[in-house]
C-alpha cells in the first residue's frame, strides 16, 4: 500500500516532470506549473497512474473560468482581505493563489492528489500562503463543518452530476453566510439564473481546449 507521503511525492515529480512555469493570459501575477499540450500530458498520465479513461489532468491549465475569477479576486483585494476562503476543485490553485495574494486566508481542494501536488507548487513558486484539503466536499454527506466567508468555484459546471452537487453545495454555504463565488464561461450545465454576473472577462484560450481562441468568461454571484 502506497503511503500518502510517498503518493504526494510522486505526484510532485510528475508536474514537475511534465509542465513548465507559465502566466496565464488574464494573470500574468501569477505563474503556473501547466502542460504546453493536452494530448501528450493525458497520455502520461494514464501511463503513470496505470489505468485507461483516467479523468483529463485539469490542474495542467488555466481555465477561462478559473482566470476570469482569479482577476476578480486580484482586482478586488479590498473585499477579500482577512477573510477565509475556500476553492472548490482547485486544479492548478490559481483561484486559490489569486485570494491569497488578495491577502486571504485560503484553503484549497480538490479529490485529485495530483491537482493538490500542484498546487502548493504554484503556491510555493508564487511566495504565497495556502492550504490544501483532500476529499470530496460536495459529496451529499461530506463531513465538513464549514462555513468559509468566501467559497470559490471555477469551471465546475461542465457536467450534469457535478453541476448538481456543486450547485447543493452552493445553496448550503449561502445559506451559512458564505458568500458564493463562481467563474464560468457560461457552460453547459451552469444555472446562470441563480446567480448575478458581477464581472465580464474575454479569455484568451487554446482550441485543444476550448471551441474559440477567446471564452467570455465571467463572475458570477449566488444571488440571495
Amino acid at each position: 500500500m502506497t503511503s500518502p507521503t510517498s503518493q504526494a511525492d510522486r505526484a510532485a515529480a510528475f508536474v514537475a516532470a511534465n509542465t513548465r512555469l507559465m502566466r496565464p493570459p488574464l494573470t500574468p501575477e501569477i505563474q503556473l506549473h501547466l502542460a504546453e499540450e493536452s494530448l501528450p500530458i493525458w497520455r502520461k498520465s494514464e501511463e503513470e497512474l496505470g489505468e485507461m479513461n483516467v479523468p483529463p489532468p485539469y490542474w495542467a491549465f488555466a481555465w477561462a473560468g478559473g482566470q476570469a475569477l482569479a482577476r476578480f479576486l486580484l482586482d478586488n483585494r479590498d473585499q477579500f482581505a482577512g477573510r477565509t476562503l475556500l476553492d472548490i476543485g482547485t486544479g492548478s490553485g490559481l483561484v486559490a493563489i489569486a485570494g491569497a495574494m488578495a491577502g486571504a486566508d485560503v484553503t484549497a481542494n480538490d479529490i485529485d492528489t495530483y491537482a493538490l501536488a500542484a498546487c502548493r507548487m504554484n503556491a510555493a513558486a508564487n511566495r504565497v500562503a495556502v492550504t490544501t484539503m483532500p476529499g470530496d466536499l460536495l459529496a451529499p454527506l461530506t463531513d465538513w463543518t464549514g462555513p468559509a466567508q468566501v467559497i470559490c468555484l471555477a469551471d465546475v459546471f461542465y457536467e450534469s452530476t457535478l453541476a448538481r452537487r456543486a450547485m447543493a453545495f452552493a445553496e448550503a454555504a449561502r445559506s451559512a453566510g458564505s458568500r458564493v463565488l463562481v467563474g464560468d464561461p457560461r457552460r453547459s450545465y451552469f444555472p446562470q439564473s441563480s446567480f448575478s454576473k458581477i464581472a465580464d472577462y474575454p479569455v484568451p484560450v487554446t482550441r485543444e481546449l476550448e471551441d474559440a481562441e477567446i471564452k467570455n468568461a465571467a463572475v458570477w454571484q449566488l444571488a440571495d
